[in-house]
């Protein structure tokens, strides 16, 4: 589990397809002690939650390696990532630490596509648009992950959505370089998933 605050922002430094390309294993450089990571444990990378299969130090800096399935290439944006590609990381939630953001799973739902960026007063605002199955998820004032930063909805009307975003997180995050046609990883609040549920089976 994750809380959608980015605690660093990682850059891929190499990708090696395999399976027949159905597997990506990618090496991504980051700022945290390469002590604290240990296999098999969970990372989110830009809202995925991946698992680290090696890491260690190179040139002073941190790394470690992930493997990006077949299901993760096809409904999220990682099928667009190669070397260079700049990624928000956040590590597991641990019992005791501060939920500064909201319940993440780190399960990518899809994609959604940015339709306009207004660059404001030392913040932006951006309309999304998603899929109609998941917009049903979306409401305002709600909680919505996109690329793993954990943000609140400003406005919805049908399948788009807005989102306004302060100076820290344009500064500590890959948000800053989002454009208009660019694609990001979205999941939907988990209790709007389950009070959706509980809903249909009524």
């Amino acid at each position: 589990m994750f809380t959608g605050i980015v605690t660093d922002v990682g850059e891929i430094t190499s990708l090696t397809p395999t399976a027949q390309g159905q597997l990506h294993r990618l090496r991504i450089a980051c700022r945290y002690d390469r002590a604290t990571i240990a296999d098999g444990a969970s990372i989110a990378c830009n809202g995925v939650c991946l698992t680290v299969v090696a890491s260690g130090v190179e040139g002073g800096k941190t790394w470690f390696d992930v493997d990006a399935a077949a299901e993760t290439l096809g409904m999220t944006t990682a099928k667009h990532w190669g070397v260079g590609t700049r990624l928000n990381l956040e590590r597991a939630l641990k019992i005791g630490d501060e939920l500064g953001g909201h319940i993440v799973a780190g399960h990518a739902d899809g994609v959604a596509t940015i339709v306009s960026r207004e660059d404001l007063p030392d913040m932006a605002r951006f309309v999304l648009r998603t899929t109609r199955e998941l917009a049903r998820f979306i409401a305002v004032k709600g909680s919505i992950t996109l690329d793993g930063v954990s943000l609140t909805v400003n406005t919805v009307d049908d399948v788009t959505f807005s989102v306004l975003i302060i100076p820290h997180t344009l500064n500590v995050t890959t948000v800053g370089g989002w454009r208009a046609g660019s694609e990001v990883n979205i999941e939907v609040d988990l209790m709007a998933r389950y009070a959706a549920r509980l809903t249909e089976m009524k």
